[in-house]
């Protein structure tokens, strides 16, 4: 955007803040190798001499700890102060102790790309986009002028921020388009949109402490771009991409009217990181909102625990432990990270260091460690390879086990022939096993790591004091019923009402967020139940469990100069136990350890005493110090998590199991005829078990409701098109009566049976006649993906004669290129076809009843 009189860069200082927040371009291979994910750890609590229920706050030294669920963030970033994110992604870490760390790995083909966007390494076409929003022409043949390079450097690094920030380099996303943000996708109205959207995400990253107003992306806009910049920004707001958080001048920004009247109230069960973030979201956009807990205390799988000493020789040994959520991964776009920096919370990153430790105490030899983890590393490359060759070769896939796959390449290469070598490789493994909650055994080789082209670059770190200061602040002003366990949800036609095992609670909506396993176990009951798509992606879905010894010590016997360090096993059964220690001596204000136990050991964990278990890690550490000269004390306290048996989260967090795709997080995420909605780090497709995740959710959904209650109020003056919404009867007894005519007809049914069908396109005529110039509803999958997984569907309404000239075009790019060029029939959200679209909807699903 070049200075005249129309428009104006933004000032130096801006320029200089945006380009020090954006990461380093680099070429689609280049951020894959990166972007190298870290884990999540998660956990439950249970003291050493008391093992009563873990999840209570306030206990004392000697009483049970609660549980907290296990979510982390993925990789490395370069920011150990709560500033802005650091330009660059840490590229140069050393590679051995940065994949430790690392959740997963990609590999060149291991991760299906199709609707993947990569910033292009080319400005021209932003040059041109900003020329074109500016209104300075460009000139053809001349080389660029430096105020021109200047613009093309910051939309690239404004693209880079929003990119960092989830969103695709040159593309809408999927929220975006189920919005509406624009009237028609594609074109230079498109292009313009994302400069103007990148720009306003850039503008907040650069400064998250105020609040970015509308008019502050228009200065450097031309006016008559005033559309988009508005939609820009109320779809950013209104989606917690800007002026989201606990800045001051964020919380002091007045609520909005209330979206319709009377003002609607919407439940929310659970009080962990979803919950308060949609239920602050939703308090903004002047909601009534209630929050439902059964915990005596908010946070959910995100806890603090404070650990003190009894001893009489150290009563001021205190300290801070995370049994549950622990490590912010991937700072860079992370909104924990934005958040942290608006509580002023100092971050510490986790160093790369960690060195391994032989059963005997032994260190690893440092060229046996580098040969074991390329191999590690290649045995995954030959699994991709096998699920490619799969993909393309079997109809509707096939899915395996990624232990069963693993081992077979590993004895048909003879890879860790050696004793040594293969304990080696059982910690790899485990370290597998922690970033994904489960044995190996029980992990889908297809989807395993679906989320990976996803996240978040840049440094893991720690929050000195622990994560509950992030719960505590959230939930400050919030109305929270605690100590209420939820039994019931009804929902129909005229609200829902939540039933708890002292009281009910009525509202216009409910919003879910409990674990998971909660939802598996089936300890609430749905009335009516939830719809056989959604059990079914329930159940497909796997919740696995990480578990932790958490042990205060009189002093720091380990090395405080490291945060990391492992212990290989003899036993490739037990390669989970103990198998990783966090030090949290630099972060929690005293001597703290923590070991990790995963895979099938975490579920023999919870089968023994604590007792047992705490002498179990003390023999472990002696075995590595005492060789050294070291005395390894009893710890003045000990927790052991166990969160396979705590009630309100079963589990610690969730995987793709054999047989799941990260379509049953989309599924799982989807509302309930606009009254039952649901949010948790398990309805994110793109950030499941992490902390960022279940917060995203939050916000997603409060967006979500939102735009239910408008969408509803926009046909309470519409009786026509009353037939169309549930209405559920709930009976003095509880029994159930369904009286919508439609609430049976699931428009994919009908779709599944299309009266034409030709490449991604699918068509329903309207049942009432055949005219040729009659309307007809058209759905069209965007990014498909093998294996059996679905697609992202967008609809249009299309002329009969048009379908049948569509159908003769070879390629589905072609029929695109035809339906926008020729006939003017523009792809979007189901929500959006309007009137037109919701009265042949209604014809449709009529026709069908009979």
């Amino acid at each position: 955007m070049e200075e005249g009189s129309k428009a104006q860069l933004p000032s130096p200082s801006h320029t200089e803040a945006m380009e020090q927040l954006a990461p380093v371009p680099m070429d689609q291979d280049e951020g894959r190798e990166a972007a190298e994910t870290m884990e999540e750890e998660e956990a439950t609590a249970a003291d050493v001499s008391d093992a009563a229920d873990p999840m209570e706050d306030g206990e004392a030294a000697g009483d049970s700890a609660a549980a907290a669920e296990p979510m982390e963030d993925d990789a490395p970033t370069s920011s150990p102060t709560p500033s802005a994110p650091s330009a660059t992604a840490a590229v140069d870490d050393s590679t051995i102790a940065r994949k430790r760390r690392r959740r997963k790995k990609q590999f060149p083909g291991m991760i299906p790309t199709a609707g993947v966007r990569v910033l292009r390494g080319s400005s021209s076409s932003s040059s041109h986009t900003a020329a074109h929003l500016t209104g300075v022409p460009r000139r053809r043949g001349r080389p660029p002028t430096s105020s021109s390079l200047r613009l093309a450097r910051e939309l690239d690094s404004e693209a880079l921020i929003a990119l960092a920030a989830g969103f695709p380099a040159d593309s809408l996303s999927e929220d975006e388009i189920v919005a509406a943000v624009l009237p028609r996708i594609g074109g230079a109205e498109q292009a313009n949109y994302l400069v103007v959207r990148n720009h306003i995400v850039a503008l907040w990253r650069s400064n998250p402490l105020s609040p970015v107003a509308a008019n502050a992306a228009l200065a450097s806009i031309r006016a008559e771009h005033a559309p988009l910049v508005a939609a820009a920004h109320s779809f950013l707001s209104e989606h917690a991409y800007i002026n989201f958080g606990l800045a001051p001048a964020v919380l002091s920004l007045p609520p909005q009217p209330p979206p319709s009247s009377p003002t609607p109230s919407i439940l929310i069960v659970g009080a962990g990181l979803a919950g308060l973030a949609a239920a602050r979201h939703l308090i903004a956009f002047g909601f009534k909102v209630a929050v439902i807990e059964g915990r005596f205390r908010p946070g959910g799988r995100v806890f603090t625990k404070t650990m003190r000493s009894s001893a009489v020789e150290y009563p001021d040994t205190v300290a801070a432990a995370d049994l549950g959520g622990s490590v912010l991964t991937g700072i860079n776009g992370n909104p924990l990270g934005v958040i942290a920096r608006q509580l002023g919370f100092p971050l510490h990153k986790v160093r790369d260091k960690c060195p391994l430790y032989l059963p005997d105490g032994r260190p690893v030899d440092p060229d046996m460690d580098a040969r074991v983890e390329a191999a590690f590393n290649q045995l995954l490359d030959k699994v991709c390879q096998l699920r490619q060759v799969i993909a393309d070769g079997v109809p509707h896939g096939v899915d395996l086990s990624l232990g069963m796959a693993l081992e077979a390449f590993r004895a048909a290469h003879g890879v860790a022939a050696e004793h040594e070598e293969r304990m080696l490789l059982d910690w790899h493994l485990a370290n597998l096993e922690y970033a994904n909650a489960a044995p190996l055994a029980d992990l889908s080789m297809a989807f395993w790591d679906q989320d990976d082209p996803y996240e978040m670059g840049g440094d893991h770190c720690f929050i000195p004091g622990g994560n509950s200061q992030f719960v505590r602040a959230f939930a400050d002003g919030i109305p929270i019923f605690y100590g209420q366990n939820v039994k019931r949800i009804q929902y129909g036609r005229d609200g829902v009402m939540v039933h708890t095992d002292k009281q009910a609670f009525c509202g216009d909506m409910v919003l879910c967020t409990v674990p998971l396993g909660v939802l598996k176990k089936g300890d609430i009951k749905f009335v009516p139940e939830l719809p056989a798509q959604k059990k079914e992606a329930i159940q497909r879905l796997g919740f696995g469990l990480l578990n932790k010894v958490v042990m205060l010590f009189p002093h720091d016997f380990w090395d405080g100069t490291i945060d990391t360090f492992g212990h290989l096993t003899e036993d490739s059964g037990q390669r989970g136990e103990f198998f990783l220690f966090y030090s949290y001596s630099s972060v929690s204000g005293g001597p703290l350890l923590i070991a990790l136990v995963a895979g099938e050991s975490a579920v023999k964990f919870e089968q023994a005493s604590p007792m047992e278990n705490v002498e179990k890690v003390l023999e472990t550490l002696r075995k590595i110090f005492s060789p050294k000269g070291i005395d390894v004390p009893n710890p003045l306290q000990a927790i052991c998590t166990r969160w396979g048996t705590d009630r309100f989260t079963y589990g610690s967090y969730s995987y793709v199991a054999i047989g799941a795709s990260g379509d049953d997080y989309d599924i799982l995420a989807e509302s309930v005829h606009d009254r039952v909605f649901f949010a948790g780090e398990a309805t994110n497709r793109r950030y499941p078990a992490t902390m960022h995740g279940a917060l995203l959710s939050g916000y997603r959904e409060a967006a979500n409701i939102l735009r239910a209650v408008r969408r509803r109020a926009k046909n309470v003056n519409s009786p026509e098109k009353m037939d169309i919404n549930v209405e559920v009867k709930v009976g003095v007894n509880g029994e159930v009566k369904d009286t919508d005519k439609d609430s049976c007809i699931d428009l994919d049914d009908l779709f599944r049976s299309p009266d034409a069908a030709f490449g991604g396109f699918s068509v329903l005529h309207d049942p009432s006649t055949f005219e040729p110039d009659s309307v007809s509803l058209l759905r069209v999958g965007i990014g498909a993906r093998k294996l059996g997984s679905g697609s992202l569907f967008l609809y249009g309404l299309i002329m009969r004669k048009h379908v049948v000239v569509l159908a003769a075009i070879e390629g589905d790019e072609q029929r695109l290129s035809t339906m926008y060029r020729d006939f003017g029939t523009k792809l979007v959200g189901l929500d959006s076809l309007g009137d037109a679209g919701e009265s042949l909807i209604s014809r449709i699903k009529a026709a069908a009843r009979k």
